[in-house]
């Protein structure tokens, strides 16, 4: 009897350690599966230009979405100049000021005028009243009444002339004074304090900081088949990235950029790191509906920048097994553009990493960008 208890409890003592042992092992599965979500490395994922849809590869560059020319109407020195390339300025800073000597003369005599006006209207109203008792006691004509009237509606016209030329000097006085139209950074600086300042020309140029775009040029015969909102792969050799953009302005019109029709490419926010205006862009916009350039026709393309070059061999990383990083070698054929012909080792439809937020190796977790 009593061995029959003690191998019921041996029993009982190994299941607890079992139960134990399960749970610290699905405790530490949990950890390390939260630990590999917040190491894995953002990566962004295409499929290559195949048959049947041809990519057109233009080129372009970098630019801020807004900018300005900051410049006066007014014709004077520039007596202060605050700020210089590279600066960053808040909206409403003041960044020019240009002498203005006139134009306060002007003010003044305009404040004199409103105040000789103003002695006229109050006069001529003290009149009106006194004619308006008089004809009232039948002590004064119609014709002495509509002469007062007149003059006090005169005198009125004159205050209100008067007012509105002091309006005139105050906004002419505005343009002496230039601040910023919105927060960004000065990239040009074409004047210095004690230069003439002359009406329309350039002081300075400020772009917004934040916002890029890609503004390129494509020709008339395929215009049509770009649409809004398309996906386009931008190349920056400068700072050797490859940015997955979307199509957001189309130009209507052509009559002075010589047949090309201007499109805007946006680049993401989380992209912009490293970007700066004026950078030269490989754009690859895919043109559904038309024939594929016979030099590219039955190719399977994909940006030059996925490319990993290792001694002599290249490849390029795919998506393997549990969201992994998997390098695969391939064999390259020609350059068409900013692209590279794959003759083996990817399939027409096979996704591929285009770009990557870190450093990748073969086995690196990774999580597709939405």
């Amino acid at each position: 009897m009593n061995t029959n208890i003690n191998s019921i409890r041996i029993m009982q003592l190994f299941a607890g350690i079992s139960l134990l042992a399960i749970s610290a092992c699905s405790s530490s599965e949990k950890k390390e599966a939260i630990a590999v979500t917040d190491t894995a490395i953002v990566v962004t994922v295409a499929t290559p230009s195949a048959n049947g849809q041809a990519d057109l590869n233009v080129s372009g560059q970098v630019e801020a979405i807004q900018s300005a020319n900051i410049s006066t109407r007014v014709m004077g020195y520039i007596t202060k100049l605050s700020v210089k390339t590279g600066d960053h300025v808040a909206k409403g800073q003041l960044l020019v000021t240009i002498s203005n000597d006139d134009i306060l003369a002007k003010r003044a005599q305009a404040d004199a005028a409103i105040s000789t006006a103003e002695s006229a209207y109050k006069n001529t109203q003290k009149d009106l009243d006194r004619f308006n008792n008089l004809y009232k006691q039948q002590s004064a004509t119609a014709k002495e009444m509509d002469n007062i009237t007149l003059a006090n509606q005169a005198a009125k016209s004159q205050l209100e002339q008067a007012k509105q030329m002091r309006n005139e000097v105050t906004a002419t006085l505005n343009y002496t004074n230039l601040t910023a139209p919105f927060a960004g950074i000065v990239t040009q600086k074409l004047m210095d304090a004690g230069s003439m300042a002359t009406p329309g020309s350039p002081i300075l140029t400020i772009e917004q900081s934040g916002s890029y775009q890609v503004s390129t040029a494509v020709p008339e015969n395929v215009i049509s088949q770009v649409g809004q909102g398309t996906t386009a792969i931008v190349t920056i050799t400068a700072s050797n990235k490859s940015i997955i953009g979307t199509v957001s302005q189309i130009s209507q019109s052509s009559q002075f950029t010589g047949g090309q029709y201007l499109v805007k490419v946006k680049i993401p926010d989380d992209q912009k790191q490293g970007l700066l205006s004026g950078m030269y862009a490989n754009v690859s916009i895919p043109v559904k509906g038309v024939a594929a350039n016979p030099a590219t026709d039955g190719q399977v393309l994909v940006p030059l920048s996925s490319i990993e070059y290792k001694d002599q061999l290249t490849g390029l990383y795919t998506i393997g097994n549990n969201n992994t990083a998997l390098l695969r070698w391939v064999t390259l054929g020609k350059v068409v553009g900013n692209q590279v012909e794959v003759l083996s080792g990817l399939a027409p439809h096979e996704q591929f990493i285009v770009s990557a937020a870190g450093r990748l190796f073969n086995g690196t977790v990774v999580k597709i960008k939405n």
